[in-house]
């Protein structure tokens, strides 16, 4: 059972490989924040995995709850601050705006 239940958890972390190649090559912001809001739920069914594995279930769903209210507070928070600040992509720099370029 503990072979099986390793499997999963190997598993769960190359599927997080995924999700975290968005988190770093991201074109927009939102990508990244859902990326890693992806990242957190493995990591939440992971510490469950964790906990079944040493025989302590009780104990590693409280620690995964708490993280996975700490992860859906922080994207919350970092979707409403990037929803005030409207800088959502990435702006071009326009040729000749100051910089470098002819006047």
């Amino acid at each position: 059972m503990d072979a099986f239940l390793i499997t999963i958890g190997v598993g769960l972390l190359l599927i997080m490989l995924m999700p975290l190649y968005r988190v770093v090559f991201g074109p927009t912001v939102i990508d990244r924040i859902m990326g890693v809001n992806v990242i957190g739920t493995k990591t939440t069914v992971l510490l469950v995995v964790i906990g079944t594995i040493y025989g302590r279930v009780d104990m590693f769903v409280d620690i995964a709850l708490a993280y996975s209210l700490l992860n859906f507070i922080a994207a919350l928070g970092a979707s409403r601050f990037f929803l005030h600040h409207r800088n959502l992509t990435p702006q071009a720099r326009k040729p000749g705006s100051g910089e470098g370029g002819p006047s």
